[in-house]
């Protein structure tokens, strides 16, 4: 009986044992370097998580970061951040479907016929 204990409780911990835990990653590589006019830094991970980016005096940075997904699938996204704004781009993002050609003709037509303005006494 207590052979067929241990090995449940074998079993047991054996399938309780987290898969891939990512707060136990290990940092492969890092650089960061600072100057006056920018900065450069990077990071790799061993559960193939990286980071890469750039800044210079007016504070605009360009820079990508990529990971593995749950499926398989390596996302990767690049941006640039500046005075426009955050920019990311990736084939991974979603985009916004096509504006239907009757709404267009619509709003063009909306656009070109503006409503008369209210007549207040």
């Amino acid at each position: 009986m207590f052979k067929l204990v241990l090995i449940c409780a074998v079993i047991g911990m054996a399938v309780a044992l987290p898969v891939g835990d990512e707060s136990k990653a290990e940092v492969l590589s890092r650089k960061d370097d600072v100057r006056p006019d920018g900065f450069d830094a990077s990071l790799e991970t061993d559960n193939h998580i990286s980071r890469s980016e750039s800044g210079d005096v007016h504070g605009n940075i360009h820079g990508s970061f990529s990971w593995i997904s749950p499926e398989g699938e390596v996302i990767e996204v690049k941006y640039v951040a500046d005075e426009n704004g955050y920019q990311p781009s990736s084939a991974s993002l979603p985009v916004a479907p096509p504006i239907p050609e009757a709404i267009k003709r619509s709003l063009e037509w909306i656009a070109a016929n503006p409503p008369a303005p209210d007549r207040k006494n």
